[in-house]
């Protein structure tokens, strides 16, 4: 599968990380903390492109001009709920960045997402919106979601996950040719059921703990 604007994560630490995600042994402290590590290791190249500007420095020895970021700052949109365990970790990155919320729960039987809330940051037009959801499985919701953002003025969209199947990745690339998707690993195929396989289970309910 062959995107260009698809970047499969493929550093040591990042596969190192999902294979601890993947051990049914993982509990839910440790899964939690992965979670944010590997969210940390995939923003850091997903901030690759961020604009800087020269400011004026003062340092112990003299004046210079040094760059920064420059612009209005990120917006990280978590979609409900599982993507909230991604929030902390692109924060230890950007601490002043702004945090929406998207809700959107899955149908039983159809597999495809339904809107229960949105709340973005403003004005979202002018900031670098990173949407964030750790499974990327028939690529409903995050099509979905990213669709939401659009309608509210958002333009400069990325999208982060951990695991994603090739379908839902086809589905979300095709969609929005124009944002940039950020992969740590492709995993094989959806099951009858639209679970990623191998995949680790359900990442929402391994992130807080329920069943």
């Amino acid at each position: 599968m062959d995107y260009s604007n698809v970047l499969i994560c493929d550093h040591p630490l990042i596969q190192h990380k999902i294979s601890m995600l993947r051990d049914v042994n993982t509990g839910t402290n440790e899964f939690r903390k992965l979670i944010e590590e590997i969210a940390m290791l995939e923003g850091y190249e997903a901030l690759r492109d961020l604009p800087l500007e020269d400011v004026e420095v003062t340092t112990p020895i003299e004046t210079c001009m040094t760059p920064m970021i420059a612009g209005k700052k990120i917006a990280i949109v978590p979609i409900l709920r599982a993507g909230l365990g991604m929030v902390s970790g692109i924060l230890a990155l950007s601490p002043t960045a702004k945090v929406g919320h998207i809700g959107l729960y899955r149908d039983p039987e159809t597999h495809e997402p339904h809107e229960y809330y949105c709340k973005l940051p403003s004005p979202i037009e002018q900031r670098t919106i990173i949407v964030v959801d750790p499974m990327l499985a028939t690529g409903g919701s995050a099509c979905d979601a990213i669709s939401m953002i659009k309608s509210h003025g958002g333009v400069h969209i990325k999208f982060m996950c951990i695991i994603a199947a090739p379908e839902g990745l086809k589905r979300l690339a095709e969609t929005h040719p124009d944002v940039q998707i950020y992969v740590g690993h492709l995993d094989r195929e959806l099951n009858e059921n639209a679970y990623i396989c191998p995949g680790l289970g359900d990442a929402g309910d391994r992130i807080f703990g329920t069943r």
